[in-house]
Order: structure tokens, then sequence, then C-alpha cells
């Protein structure tokens, strides 16, 4: 072929020109044919497409599901720095089960790992025409931090389409692997797991939220190789629910949590975390090389205490300076994600994570003369206890005060708490409370919903088509800090504005004027709010008669669960309370009111009531939370409650004239 095109163009340029428009014409046809030949081995077969339509109708609300899950977890040792390596193997058959989508498949790693293979390929097995992206990963929350995400953007063009996914990840120690989860970000029809312990590896494989779910699990033993393989198979995975305000992952999911007790290398025994104790000696040995200046911190101790009159309120001095000084922000690299920082390095920065905000607490409270203690424990998302050695137990840290035989629990990131009120997410917890080269374990007090009561009250009246009066509104507790969150987050120049428009539920038929708080520096004392409210279209008039909504507050109103799977978390158990009274103009009578509500369940109460006494008509809601969650098994029971609880506030008192 180049020798004719050769020829052509020496003997006529026009010829050469024919000639090469018909080379490219074969050349395209030829690419075309390759292409679509290719392309046909790579679309779905009509089997493939009968499952997606069928996998689409039960997992209605996923576009892809995983057809397979292979997961192979290995250890090796390295011997020059005594870790255990972990190695995991994963590969997976990804499926379209929608008429085309598109999806992120990604996958983390830090200072502690090391992605060894990422990769999708075609069902043939070829490399698919995606690039792979590798950067810090990102995260409003965390103001640094070493983690790194892989990730590719990945196209499926038609329903039934597949992609086979391939990850090897290494594990630089095994402290570090903590868990193992059959669940996905999407459905997995087949999930299987295989845990392979050699001999000199003490490794406990605990299992959670096993019940109720059909795991085919076998144990086979390699005495030539000296070795234990475990196998776990789950049929049918449900995808992580995309709920919201849903209890942690520990409670819900089946998951096997990696508790590597010990390891021996030439019959030389090395404890991992074989107990508690163990744990809390690794905790210590990272506190053990803090080195703090405490010399910084001196005068702001003594100006803080000089002129207080009593331990309780230079404690609180401390105690909420750190709160109202140090911003908190997340820090999480290498070991610097469990160390705490020096307290003279956060006091200087005025920023700190966790463990620095604890550490500095601590200090500023030795200098003041207090007993204070580093403390670790795991916040209201995790369910583990430390009578399991990991360190997926916690993680938090706040600082502990005993002080004349009472324990204060100190969490400087818990902003506008009140000394001895401690936070719902760490109520009935564990903590682990440093002593030397022991430790104590004790238990966050539960508190009642009734510390965190919240009161609102009207006294109302009809001005022609308008209802007006007067309003107040009383916070403690949780109730208390959460307004003193909210705020706070206004801008200062636009406080009062903003404040008005909370008042008013951003409601143009509602306004609130002439404002008044108590001290909003005071988180000791009960917060109140008093304004005067104006109320539009909730009075109508036909002849002789006033028709009045009175509800116009509308708590949880529409606040019902539709198709929801898992328990409702509320931020903090609530109880909150409202007294509207009406007073009935002159002339008039009352002819008609609606109907009173009661229900009481398990984690929750609710009063609706209506009362006429004389010439006021007296509305009470009471809502309580007694445990600061909506169980999934109560939600029809709420809903229930629900549909007649906006019945009721749809209804309208009716006065007549006399």
């Amino acid at each position: 072929m180049k020798r004719i095109i050769r020829v052509a163009f020496f003997v006529n340029c026009g010829k050469y020109i024919l000639m090469k428009i018909l080379l490219l014409s074969v050349v395209s046809f030829l690419s075309f044919t390759t292409i679509s030949f290719g392309q046909k081995t790579l679309d779905p077969t009509p089997q493939d497409i009968q499952l997606a339509k069928s996998l689409r109708e039960k997992y209605a609300k996923n576009d892809v599901a995983v057809l397979e899950s292979k997961e192979i977890i290995t250890f090796d040792l390295n011997k020059s720095d005594s870790k255990v390596i972990v190695n995991s193997s994963v590969n997976e058959v990804l499926m379209n089960i929608n008429h085309r989508a598109d999806i992120l498949k990604y996958e983390f790693y830090d200072s502690e790992s090391k992605i060894e293979t990422f990769a999708l390929k075609y069902r043939n097995q070829k490399n698919a025409d995606f690039s792979v992206k590798d950067e810090f990963y990102k995260d409003k929350d965390l103001f640094y931090n070493d983690a790194r995400v892989k990730y590719i953007n990945v196209d499926f063009p038609v329903q039934g389409y597949t992609y086979n996914y391939e990850l090897k990840k290494k594990y630089n120690d095994i402290k570090y692997f903590t868990s193992l989860y059959f669940n996905d970000e999407f459905p997995v029809i087949k999930k299987d797991i295989t845990v392979v312990v050699p001999d000199w590896l003490n490794l406990e494989l605990k299992e959670f939220n096993f019940e109720g779910s059909t795991v085919l699990k076998t144990k086979t033993r390699d005495e030539k190789n000296g070795i234990t393989t475990y196998n776990y198979v789950m049929e049918n995975v449900d995808a992580f629910y995309k709920e919201k305000k849903t209890p942690g992952r520990t409670y819900i999911y089946p998951h096997i949590l990696i508790i590597a007790k010990s390891f021996k290398n030439k019959d030389k025994e090395t404890l991992l975390f074989n107990s508690t104790a163990d744990l809390y000696k690794w905790y210590k040995s990272l506190t053990d090389l803090m080195k703090d200046d405490t010399s910084v911190l001196k005068s702001k101790v003594e100006e803080l205490t000089s002129k207080a009159k009593t331990d309780e309120e230079k404690i609180k001095n401390i105690y909420y300076w750190v709160q109202d000084n140090i911003r908190y922000i997340a820090f999480e690299d290498g070991i610097a994600g469990f160390k705490p920082d020096e307290s003279n390095n956060v006091f200087e920065k005025r920023y700190g994570d966790c463990k620095g905000m604890a550490n500095l607490s601590k200090q500023m409270l030795k200098l003041a003369g207090f007993d204070a203690r580093l403390t670790w424990i795991g916040t209201k998302h995790i369910m583990y206890d430390y009578t399991t050695p990991s360190l997926a137990v916690d993680n938090h840290m706040i600082c502990t005060l005993f002080h004349n035989g009472k324990t204060y629990f100190i969490d400087g990131t818990e902003k506008y708490n009140s000394l001895g009120e401690d936070a719902e997410r760490i109520q009935n917890k564990e903590v682990m409370i440093e002593d030397g080269d022991k430790f104590i374990i004790k238990k966050v007090p539960v508190a009642p919903s009734a510390l965190n009561k919240e009161i609102y009250n009207a006294n109302l009246t009809i001005d022609n088509d308008k209802l007006v009066g007067a309003c107040s509104k009383l916070y403690t507790g949780e109730s208390r800090t959460e307004f003193l969150n909210i705020i706070n987050s206004f801008e200062s120049d636009k406080k009062g504005e903003t404040l008005e428009k909370y008042l008013s539920r951003h409601d143009k038929n509602i306004s609130a004027s002439n404002i008044k708080t108590s001290d909003l520096t005071n988180r000791d004392q009960k917060l109140s709010v008093n304004y005067e409210i104006n109320v539009l279209n909730k009075v109508s008039r036909f002849d002789n008669e006033i028709y009045i909504d009175l509800e116009y507050m509308d708590e949880f109103k529409n606040f019902e669960f539709k198709e929801r799977k898992t328990d409702y978390e509320l931020d903090y158990k609530t109880d909150y309370e409202s007294n509207v009274v009406l007073t009935i103009p002159a002339g008039y009578k009352l002819s008609k009111l609606p109907e009173n509500l009661t229900v009481k369940e398990e984690d929750f109460n609710v009063l609706i009531s209506f009362k006429h006494v004389g010439k006021e008509i007296l509305y009470k809601k009471q809502f309580v939370f007694k445990n600061a969650i909506v169980k999934a098994g109560e939600m029809d029971k709420w809903n229930a409650f629900n549909k007649n609880l906006n019945t009721i506030y749809n209804q309208q008192i009716i006065l007549s004239k006399l």
C-alpha cells in the first residue's frame, strides 16, 4: 500500500489525494469494525439485562449493585519494627441496574496505609478508560489530616453493564485495622469475607449485629502451613441507609471487629491489645511523649482565678475560657490522631482538636491546684465499651476533674455547656481516666429529659384579624446550649434582626418585636427571652362567628417517618412545653374547641389539650422524648399520632356572638 501511494504521488497529485481518501476510508471502516466488535464483547447479555431489571425492582433506590464482593485479609510480620502488616484484597463485580448510572468509586488511605492496586476493568479484563485521581481528602470539619483518597468517576452506559473492581491495600500496623463490614454504599448480592490467620498471630474476630442476618461461617485448619482460615458469606446485603439522624454504624450493621492481641517472633511474644490495660498502656505511651511548657499558661490561669471567691468559680472560669477562646478543629495525622498536642501549643495557637483541648483544660486546672486528668471516651456514635481493647472503642477525649468527692467531665469542645451538665453524646458512656500506670473506668451519668426543659408561654388577644400579645421562652440544659450556639452563630451586626426572624420561625405572617433576653453570657442560669408577637391570617369572621386558628408554632407538624429503616436520634432528650392563653373578646362565647390528644409510649409522651376557663382558652402542648430517640419499631405509632396531631392543628376554635 505504501508503494502505491508513493507512485500515485509522483504520477499525479490529484490521484494521490483520491488514493489518500480511499485509504482513510478503509482505515476508518476497519477501526469502526474493531470498536464495534470490541463493544459487543462488553455489552450486557440478555441475561445481564434481565438480572439488572430484577435487582432494580428489589433495590429501587439504588442505581448500582455489587453482584459479588470477595475480600481476603492476610497478615505479614515486619520484623524490623515488630509490627503486624495487614494485606487487604478486594475483587468486586459492579452492575448498573438502572437505565444508566454515574458513580464515584473511591478508597481512603493515610500515612499508616498504602494502596497498591486500584483498578476498574471491563468484563473482558482490560483496563477501563477512566482516569484514577489521587488527592488529599478535604472535609469542612477537618483542619488538617493525612487522609488521602483515590477515586474514579465511573460511567455505566446502559442497564446491565458491568465492571470489575480490584483493590489491594496494605496497613502498616494492625492496630489501625479495626473492623470489617458486610454492607457497602451499594447493595451487595453476595459478600464473601476471608480472614487467613497464621499461628504466630493471636487474633480475635468479634462478631456484632449478626442477629437477624444469615451469615454462613466456616473455619478451616491448615496444619502444614500453620494457618486458620475464617470465611463469612452473606447474601442480599442492603446498602448503607441514606437516612439522617441515624445511630452509629456499629449499632446497625453486621460487622467483625478485629482484635489483635499478640504475636510471636522466634518464640518471643509481643503483646498488642490483649486487654484493656494494654490499650491504656499504649495510650499512656503517647501522652508520655508530650512536653508541656505550662509556664506559658501561668499568667492566664492567675488572671482567671485571682478574683474568684470559690473553687467552683475558679473551675468555671477556666472551663468556660477554653470553650470560648479555643477553636475546635479536627486534626488527624498519623500518631497525632491519637497523641494530644502540648497545652502550650494549643494555648498559643488558640485552636486544637479534642485531645489538645482536653490537655489544655487539664494543665490549666492543675496549675490552679485541682486534680484534673486526661480521659478517653467513645461518644454515643460508638456501641463498644472498654471491655473491648481496640482503637475502635473511643473517638473522643475530655478532661475529668475530681473535686470534693464529685466527678466533673470537662469537655472544651462543647460550646456554652454548663459545668456539671454533660452533653447527650457522652451520657451513659464509659470513660477511661488516666491514673498513673493504672486507669479508672467510670460511666458518664444519664440526665433526665426534664433537665433540658424548654417552655413557651403566650398571652394573646384578638385585634381585628390578628392575634397579638406577649410571649416568653425559657431554656435550660441542652435546649439553652442549643439556643446559645444558634444565636452566637449570627453575625454580630445582624444579631437583632436574625433573632427576630428566628423567633418568628421565618414565617412572614409572624412578627416578633421588643425582644429582651437574659444575660446571654451566663451559661449557668436559665435563659429567658421575652418579646411581643403579632400573628396574621389566623382570625376569620363570618356573620356572628369568629374562627381562630390558634396553632401558629406548628411544633412537630409533618414530622413523620416514611419508609425509614433505622431509629431516629434527636440531638438531646427533649421536654418541650407550650402554654398559650387566648382571651375571649367581650360579647362572644365559646362554641367549639379542637379535640384533645394524649400519647404515652416507651420513648415519647405527647399531650395536646384545650380548656375553657372563665373568659380564657388555655391551649397546652407538651412533647417529651425521654431517651432522645424514636425507635424504628415505634415509628408506626408515631406516624399515627402525627396524623392525628396534624388534624388537630388544622381544627379551629369557634366563638359566637352572645
